[in-house]
């Protein structure tokens, strides 16, 4: 490693935070934070208040480790903040963060400069909800734009379904989005500095890979590797860098991707500060190429120098 625990200085560790992805980042904050005592790091852990940008300057910090999970926290408000204060800090700037953050916009992006990323329909009060399940060849997956973790997502067979599942959705979010269901293999691709690691193939015995699933469920099974051939990773790798790259994010993160009927690729969406818990897809990856956990929150830091 190329700096000394020191050369960090007073480390502010941000993680809880106000978003519904609370209880989350309490469980990545407190694992986050046994490693940096581990290893004899500077160390301020701050649950992250309303009252938070009056709070840093009174703890004197050098940079800070963002372990914040959704709005707020990984949208680009609280980086550019960090901004303001002059204060380094990990993962992606404002508009990376924001872009990310903002799946209709990210997918937009991508599909402008021609990245794979399925076809979408933006859900309101007057959609028609019978059109619209037959664009998305009659079964669709419902989500807020703006939220992450699976939080308000649902599935729908019927347009019945679709419309309660655009209710549901706007409770978090007032853009919401439906994308045709992808019923193939689910991947996911973390990204640390310039370093691609190994893909980690998830398999959801759930209706599809949702919040408990995420977090809690003991059902659900990662393989990494993810047994696919040379090539065929080589190709997820790549597109996974250049989605992570497009939308501008630096630092470390997880792009998610599924595999459609036609047994292609397609990006779903960008983790600009994913889940660092017991059960988190970027510390197995991380694993798979040789790094613990410890040295795998060394790394992050890094990439704040």
């Amino acid at each position: 490693m190329t700096h000394s625990v020191a050369q960090f200085g007073r480390v502010g560790l941000l993680y809880g935070g106000q978003s519904s992805e609370r209880e989350i980042s309490l469980m990545s904050g407190a694992a986050v934070h046994q490693a940096m005592l581990n290893l004899g790091i500077d160390v301020v852990a701050i649950d992250a208040g309303a009252d938070l940008l009056q709070a840093l300057p009174a703890h004197h910090l050098d940079r800070v480790f963002i372990a914040l999970h959704g709005p707020g926290g990984e949208d680009g408000t609280l980086q550019g903040a960090l901004e303001y204060l002059e204060l380094p800090y990990t993962g992606s700037g404002v508009l990376a963060s924001a872009l990310a953050m903002d799946k209709l916009r990210c997918k937009q992006m991508w599909q402008g400069i021609g990245l794979p990323t399925a076809d979408f329909a933006i859900l309101e009060e007057q959609s028609d909800w019978t059109v619209i399940m037959r664009q998305l060849g009659g079964k669709a997956m419902v989500k807020p734009a703006c939220e992450g973790s699976s939080i308000g997502m649902s599935r729908a067979d019927t347009p019945e379904q679709l419309e309660s599942a655009w209710v549901e959705a706007a409770k978090y979010a007032t853009t919401v989005i439906a994308e045709p269901l992808m019923e193939g293999e689910e991947y996911t691709v973390a990204i640390l500095g310039e370093r691609v690691l190994p893909s980690v193939r998830i398999q959801s015995n759930d209706v599809f890979y949702d919040y408990q699933a995420k977090y809690f469920s003991d059902q659900t099974q990662y393989f990494c590797p993810a047994g696919l051939s040379d090539e065929r990773e080589h190709e997820l790798r790549d597109l996974a860098l250049q989605a992570f790259k497009t939308v501008g994010c630096s630092g470390w993160g997880r792009v998610d991707v599924m595999v459609d009927a036609d047994n292609k690729f397609q990006l779903l969406e960008v983790n600009t500060v994913p889940g660092m818990t017991s059960h988190s897809l970027v510390p197995m990856a991380a694993k798979a190429a040789g790094l613990d956990f410890d040295q795998l929150v060394l790394a992050i830091l890094e990439t704040s120098v």
